[in-house]
């Protein structure tokens, strides 16, 4: 995939890559902004896991080709908006200096002007999680769980691979089955719809919760990435002002590393805001 026949957009959004942990899929991440490309470039949180990496170094060379891949993109003139994170929250002392590398910038939210005009606030979201907010410990416990959970996973669906099965995603059955996991969803959306309410913005941009979707909330247009450790999604701006949500891997591919020099034809959402 060349620069010349990749895919335009006015703006994409990216967030949760835990770059420095296992799951983290930067193959297809490297793979996915090779081919598309954007004037501006959202990173929403979480993309650098520094609550893993002081408990333990991991860092591939996969992860060294996505920070390769970003810079590239800011060097050709893309404007990169890095939004801190809870799991990068490392960099929020700097905030206030106003840190920036030629065109990439570190915040805490930004404020998106779409080409039809639209006010977005973007932010990763963690604010408005009460747990990671007010019990960090218990955060970090059960972000311990998610991980293990997620080895399970990958062990457990190359098993069904070997079956011929399909991929089962062990965190989004408990996000969608388990009542109490619903609630917390539900609830973390329902705040930061309120918060761009209250700030007279038309919606909101934001990560997080590792769940991809686009849907209105009482007049508020509420959108999230999703992930790159489990679903492999982002949102783009095309240059009318509409957002979608691409999906880049299949379940099937996504404990698989991408083939070389193969064109790879995303899936896409149908919804578009």
């Amino acid at each position: 995939m060349t620069e010349q026949t990749a895919t335009r957009y006015r703006t994409i959004w990216v967030s949760d890559v835990h770059l420095g942990t296992p799951g983290c899929k930067a193959e297809h991440l490297v793979d996915f902004l090779k081919a598309n490309q954007c004037e501006t470039l959202y990173l929403v949180g979480d993309i650098i896991d520094g609550w893993k990496l002081t408990g333990g170094w991991y860092w591939p060379q996969e992860h060294t080709n996505v920070i390769r891949k970003v810079l590239t993109k800011a060097k050709r003139g893309a404007k990169v908006y890095y939004i801190t994170g809870n799991h990068d929250e490392f960099l929020r002392r700097f905030v206030g200096f106003g840190l920036s590398m030629g065109n990439i910038h570190v915040v805490n939210e930004h404020v998106h002007v779409t080409a039809d005009g639209r006010r977005l606030l973007v932010l990763h979201g963690d604010a408005f999680d009460v747990i990671t907010r007010y019990h960090k410990w218990i955060a970090i416990a059960g972000d311990t769980l998610y991980e293990n959970a997620m080895r399970f996973n990958r062990h457990f669906n190359r098993l069904r691979r070997r079956l011929g099965m399909p991929y089962w995603s062990l965190s989004a059955y408990a996000k969608h089955r388990v009542k109490s996991a619903v609630n917390i969803v539900s609830d973390f959306e329902e705040s930061v719809a309120h918060e761009c309410r209250r700030r007279g913005l038309d919606g909101v941009v934001c990560g997080h919760i590792h769940h991809a979707e686009m849907r209105d909330i009482d007049g508020v247009s509420y959108m999230n990435c999703g992930d790159w450790v489990e679903s492999c999604t982002a949102l783009a701006e095309r240059y009318d002002g509409t957002i979608e949500i691409i999906r880049w891997v299949d379940f099937d591919q996504l404990n698989q590393v991408p083939p070389r020099n193969a064109a790879v034809e995303p899936l896409r959402e149908v919804e578009t805001v």
